[in-house]
């Protein structure tokens, strides 16, 4: 028997292969299903099933392009309503994959169809639990996500997490492996551990809402604390993981169409396109089509296109540093934008040679900010991370102006004022600066570094920490 966690650490995500004897199943795949059929090519095995431990909200699952493509069965657990071929387990019922067991454990809360797999071997020994969304490292799955479907609020969703916990999963055996859906960086938790496997029994000891003197009030009351509004994409993602979506094949194909500088112009003009530019900060703020959003391909990509452009149906246009657009159209697919019309040949120096206008952004260190806050403390600069982040440690003087939230942030930039921006490292707070340039503001500076570099300077009084009760 082999168990593999494929972990992809842009979206804080675990995929699972499962090969026993030739048969081979998979849990939770992503959108690009040919390193699953790859890897079980290369055990010689056939996969069997595919299980879905619910309808995903962060990221589009590879289930229906892996079963087309392998002949294998779409496994969901009870009152799931899938719009294609699928087959909805009772509770309990079982699946063999070679020698070992898979058993369905319906485990409602996160939503009505979540669903445990346990792994049961071929002595008839309960061994690792694919927990999904239900049970992470140091957390459980938020309960507000499905309250429109399932007609509930998150108190009473959060009623029914606490008694799948208590019923379904705490009374299994204390060396079972979980290996949940998500890890530190998901949004589909608040404060989960950096590890990506446990021992149940140790999450029982350490894990606070598997406490076992906690009262179901009591849990309600700490699953709902911190919880902030869901990226916009999310409720579009479980539509297309619940409906139905084009193949990655095609939307490779449509994605990776090169355009020539004067093409890609037109295209910019004559279309609603956005323009996503996915190089690294430093290179984009030197200089970049006018208009165009950033968001570097090397950091949390597709989470934070998520979060900033909420119609997984917007087209787009893409740059991309050269021999990586293949990358930025499939990192795209996996939260459902599946609609770029093809990137920038020969990219932003092809754009330059044609003769095309290029815009820019001012970047600063912090010791050349700090020098002039010292100076002048009334300089408004802006913290633009999570307000979780602001509230455990910032530097004193500076406004939180959450990346997550923009649309509200922006009210609070002058627009008569040169403003300074800042996040933890520099990823985010051009992401931030970029938007706001596209929508006219002209004054905003980027602080290299961000928050880390001015702790680091030592320049500038930071607050207490305070330990955050959550990272939403």
């Amino acid at each position: 028997m082999k168990i593999e966690q494929i972990y992809t650490g842009c979206l804080a995500q675990g995929a699972y292969y499962i090969e026993s004897e030739g048969e081979a199943a998979v849990v939770d795949p992503l959108r690009e299903v040919m390193p699953y059929i790859e890897r079980a090519q290369k055990d010689n095995a056939k996969i069997k099933y595919v299980f879905e431990t619910h309808f995903h909200a962060d990221f589009v699952s590879g289930h229906i392009d892996l079963a087309k493509k392998t002949g294998a069965t779409i496994v969901y657990g009870p009152t799931a309503q899938p719009g294609f071929d699928a087959y909805t387990a009772k509770d309990n019922e079982e699946f063999k994959v070679g020698k070992i067991t898979i058993r369905v454990l319906h485990t409602p809360g996160h939503t009505m169809e979540s669903s445990c797999f346990l792994l049961i071997d071929e002595h008839g020994k309960a061994t690792s639990l694919f927990s999904g969304d239900t049970l992470f490292i140091g957390d459980v799955g938020r309960p507000d996500l499905a309250q429109k479907a399932a007609h509930m609020t998150q108190e009473q969703l959060a009623e029914l997490l606490f008694d799948s916990l208590r019923n379904k999963v705490m009374p299994l055996a204390d060396d079972i492996i979980v290996y949940p859906a998500h890890g530190a960086g998901s949004a589909c938790g608040k404060n989960m551990s950096k590890e990506t496997t446990d021992t149940l029994g140790h999450q029982k000891e350490t894990n606070y809402a598997l406490r076992a003197d906690m009262s179901k009030a009591e849990f309600v009351k700490e699953v709902l604390t911190g919880l902030v509004a869901p990226p916009a994409y999310f409720p579009l993602n479980v539509g297309l993981n619940k409906q139905g979506y084009d193949s990655i094949d095609d939307v490779l194909k449509r994605g990776t169409q090169a355009l020539s500088p004067r093409a890609f112009e037109a295209a910019a003009s004559g279309t609603g396109a956005l323009i996503l530019d996915t190089r690294d900060p430093e290179a984009f703020s030197q200089a970049f089509v006018p208009n165009s959003i950033n968001i570097g391909i090397d950091g949390q990509f597709a989470p934070w296109v998520g979060a900033m452009i909420p119609d997984v149906k917007q087209e787009l246009l893409i740059v991309a540093d050269e021999g990586r657009e293949e990358e930025v159209v499939t990192r795209l697919a996996r939260v459902g934008y599946d609609y770029c019309l093809g990137y920038l040949k020969g990219g932003i120096q092809a754009w330059i040679n044609e003769g095309f206008e290029t815009d820019s952004i001012q970047r600063v260190d912090v010791d050349d900010l700090a020098e002039l806050v010292t100076k002048k403390p009334d300089v408004p600069v802006f913290d633009v991370r999570k307000k979780s982040e602001y509230d455990s440690e910032h530097v004193i003087g500076f406004e939180n102006a959450p990346l997550d939230f923009v649309n509200e942030s922006m009210n609070s930039i002058p627009k008569n004022k040169t403003v300074y921006v800042h996040c933890a490292g520099g990823y985010r707070s051009m992401i931030f600066a970029s938007i706001l340039r596209a929508r006219g503001y002209d004054n905003l500076i980027d602080v290299r570094g961000g928050f880390k570099a001015l702790k680091e300077a030592g320049k500038l009084k930071v607050s207490e920490y305070v330990c955050p009760s959550t990272m939403l």
